[in-house]
């Protein structure tokens, strides 16, 4: 049995242990800052968003280290749509009543198209898909080039090498559409007026053959065709291509860099896929950007390949628009108004991403454009995205 003089040395140990635990523990954690993100977790769309959210991750960390923003860490907390627009509304009416000054994601057009008309008064949305076209002046912005840009880029890039016979195939849906008024708009742009439209076919996402479709395109014989559509949609275009024996250059989004999903379609891919990409592709000796860019890409090329994530354009996608939220955030803190945010990212210019140069003001709610795009080869052996065009989708001196 412990005596009244031994407990009493005991309890006076114990009072100094605690004391001393009390002295070494640390001081208590800044509050983070949180930014909430939409992304398409699962479903359909789900390489799109599991690839940006792996991007984000990396880019958190990158931004913690460096200080986070003014002392806090930076935290993203992610919201799953499912690639549904209709689980895109309930995220986003889930995260309104917190008034946050900016949302990122989602990563399709349907998606965002879906929380668009939510936003009148704020927050920002970011947008990760290229294919939304936001109204100037609102509070929705997109990631990356144009699907335009990236057409114009493109088509540029064939006519220059003498290829004027185009095909097209792409899906019914609002990105398809899309696509679609692209298409038709880099076509009657003066300096095209060699190339022709000699097919334009259609067709649901969830067809699970296009022969038909593809059939008319062969007997159109044309010089390149652009397949534009992505996921397992692409992969059904892809083997009827192969089936029908059409072997000409074929063309499809970017929406398709995925460097997952081409290794996991190599055995039905085209000899000849080009990608229209912005400009963060690994270009070593081919052409030059801004300084500053080149710095950032080797930022963004080291900062992923430490965490084993591939540079792809699902990476791309997440990087700069994370970075310029980031940015903004770190100027204006996160106590700023939604209104002043928004003022800040449209007014934003000579921002170095790694995609470019970005001035929110010539090319508003997106920042880059044409300019900004190459066009890009999938070499299957090599497994890597060769740039083939200088920017703007110019011949590559030789």
């Amino acid at each position: 049995m412990i005596t009244s003089t031994r407990m009493r040395v005991a309890l006076a140990g114990l009072a100094l242990l605690g004391a001393g635990s009390a002295t070494l523990a640390p001081a208590a954690a800044a509050e983070p800052v949180e930014v909430h993100v939409i992304l398409p977790l699962t479903g359909g769309a789900a390489f799109v968003g599991q690839g940006q959210q792996k991007a984000l991750t990396v880019l958190q960390d990158v931004v913690n280290r460096e200080g986070g923003i003014s002392g806090r860490p930076l935290a993203f907390t992610y919201h799953d749509d499912q690639s549904t627009p209709q689980q895109t509304l309930q995220a986003a009416t889930a995260i309104l009543p917190s008034k946050p000054l900016v949302i990122i994601g989602s990563s399709i057009v349907a998606m965002c198209g879906a929380i668009a008309p939510m936003l009148k008064t704020g927050p920002v949305d970011y947008c990760l898909s290229p294919g939304i076209h936001p109204a100037d002046g609102s509070y929705m912005f997109s990631s990356s080039v144009s699907t335009g840009d990236m057409l114009e880029a493109t088509l540029r890039y064939f006519r220059l090498r003498g290829l004027t016979r185009v095909a097209s195939l792409t899906s019914s849906d609002a990105s398809g559409q899309d696509a679609d008024k692209g298409l038709d708009a880099v076509l009657a742009l003066p300096e095209n007026a060699s190339l022709k439209l000699v097919e334009r076919q259609h067709f649901n996402q969830g067809d699970v053959s296009v022969s038909a479709q593809i059939e008319r395109i062969k007997q159109a014989e044309p010089q390149v065709f652009v397949a534009w559509t992505t996921g397992a949609a692409v992969a059904t275009i892809f083997k009827g291509a192969i089936q029908a024996g059409l072997d000409v250059p074929v063309v499809t989004t970017n929406g398709n860099q995925v460097f997952a999903q081409l290794v996991q379609y190599q055995d039905f891919l085209p000899k000849q896929l080009y990608i229209p990409s912005a400009a963060f592709v690994p270009h070593a000796g081919q052409f030059s950007l801004d300084p500053r860019v080149e710095a950032n890409q080797a930022v963004f090329y080291k900062a992923l390949g430490d965490a084993s994530v591939p540079v792809d354009n699902m990476a791309s996608l997440a990087w700069d628009p994370g970075m310029i939220v980031v940015s903004l955030l770190r100027k204006l803190g996160p106590t700023a108004s939604a209104a002043s945010f928004r003022e800040a990212l449209a007014g934003l210019k000579d921002y170095a991403g790694v995609n470019g140069i970005y001035d929110f003001t010539a090319i508003a709610q997106r920042g880059v454009g044409v300019q900004q795009t190459v066009v890009t080869l999938w070499d299957p052996k090599a497994k890597v995205w060769t740039a083939v065009s200088a920017p703007s989708g110019t011949l590559l001196a030789h």
